[in-house]
């Protein structure tokens, strides 16, 4: 490979790496949390990282915002992000968030409940298992994707 091949090829992938990275930056994340939670901290720092413009709002009781979007009991995580008319509750991994993004499916968000080990802002354990749901506008839950050990 010729030098200016390479620098042509070394730009394009440079290229495309910043258009993905940016992709959905355009779109603002807004995440409710707790003001003194380190898992929430660190999910929402790893969306910043990603290139996902955040707004974070603190608040003390998150339970108006659950309410407001329909997640019930049993899907709740420690947060809530909201984006593009979508929920993303819970430590969601990057995947599944850019996955929704992407996709654009006739669901209402995404949850992670509880806060399992290893997820995203939970930690980096290659032993996680864990399940990430797709809750349609009825509330109803399906499996999107089973995070299992590698």
């Amino acid at each position: 490979m010729r030098r200016r091949d390479f620098i042509r090829a070394a730009a394009a992938v440079t290229a495309v790496s910043l258009a993905t990275k940016n992709a959905f930056s355009a779109e603002p994340m807004t995440v409710y949390k707790d003001p003194n939670c380190g898992c929430c901290h660190a999910w929402t720092k790893a969306m910043q990282n990603a290139g996902y413009a955040v707004e974070i709002h603190d608040l003390d009781d998150l339970s108006e915002i659950k309410q407001k979007y329909g997640i019930s009991a049993e899907l709740q995580g420690c947060h809530t992000a909201v984006m593009a008319g979508y929920f993303i509750e819970g430590h969601v991994p990057l995947e599944s968030v850019n996955w929704l993004l992407t996709e654009r499916p006739e669901i209402a968000g995404l949850a992670v409940p509880a806060m399992p080990s290893g997820s995203l802002g939970m930690g980096d354990d290659p032993s996680a298992s864990y399940d990430v749901l797709a809750v349609d506008r009825a509330g109803k839950a399906t499996l999107h994707t089973a995070v299992r050990p590698t």
